[in-house]
């Protein structure tokens, strides 16, 4: 008889995760995550506020994310990732480095937010031009679109769906319609699809056969990024970012493209 697992669990390694009051996405997230690793996530307190800019600033106020930290190292995570998209580039880059700063003085351990993540994800794949999807309103998708520009990218299309709540409601083939709007195939590097509370895990290896070029996401490049801290790999088979054998793909089929309509 097997008594191995007397000895209690395997041991895992930690990844802190602080979102959003609002994020109800911590399924999605743990799809990107392997076996031998574990999230832990705490979130930010409850603010009666719409997604907006004055939201995205008051979610992510440097005490408000150092007391989630210092939460978080209750469990000893090894990284911690501010899983907030709006929250973490409302400032620019300079905001975004400052809100790393603090965390990590919160909870002495390395930490990065999902717009940092992204920069480091759009160097990965030699990314310069950008096409953007974003479920937020226009004025916090001209922030995204300045910061992506503060670190030498250039926006070469963008298609925003103006919501201000119940993001993580969209639908897959919204989120595909969007895309096509934002991006065609020669015009940009890559697609970021922003938005922790976005939808996207499924859509990404269709889009990139599709559009034929990289599709990022907001979870995926966090949990890339705070992963990659660790030494180890997200799971994403047939995601660019992630599988090495993704980077070139054909285009779909048309009668395959028409099944996302």
């Amino acid at each position: 008889m097997d008594v191995s697992f007397l000895g209690g669990p395997r041991p895992q390694r930690g990844v802190g995760v602080v979102a959003p009051f609002d994020f109800a996405l911590d399924r999605e997230l743990w799809r990107w995550v392997p076996d031998d690793v574990s999230l832990h996530l705490t979130r930010t307190p409850f603010v009666p506020v719409e997604v907006s800019l004055d939201l995205a600033r008051l979610v992510s106020e440097h005490e408000t994310l150092g007391e989630a930290v210092r939460a978080l190292t209750a469990v000893s995570p090894e990284v911690v990732a501010y899983a907030c998209t709006s929250g973490s580039f409302v400032d620019g880059i300079a905001g975004e480095r400052a809100m790393c700063a603090a965390m990590t003085m919160a909870g002495e351990l390395p930490a990065l937010t999902t717009s940092g993540a992204l920069l480091e994800a759009l160097a990965e794949l030699g990314a310069r031009r950008v096409a953007l999807v974003t479920p937020y309103t226009v004025s916090v998708t001209r922030a995204l679109e300045e910061y992506v520009a503060q670190a030498g990218a250039r926006v070469t299309g963008c298609a925003y769906m103006g919501l201000t709540r119940h993001i993580w409601r969209v639908p897959y083939r919204d989120v595909v319609g969007m895309a096509r709007r934002a991006a065609r195939p020669g015009t940009a590097d890559a697609l970021f699809l922003s938005c922790t509370n976005l939808p996207t895990y499924d859509v990404i290896p269709q889009l990139e056969a599709e559009l034929r070029m990289p599709v990022i996401s907001a979870n995926q490049v966090t949990m890339w990024a705070a992963l990659r801290r660790l030494g180890t790999r997200a799971v994403g088979p047939y995601q660019a970012l992630l599988d090495d054998a993704a980077r070139v793909r054909p285009a779909l089929p048309e009668e395959q493209q028409e099944g996302w309509t």
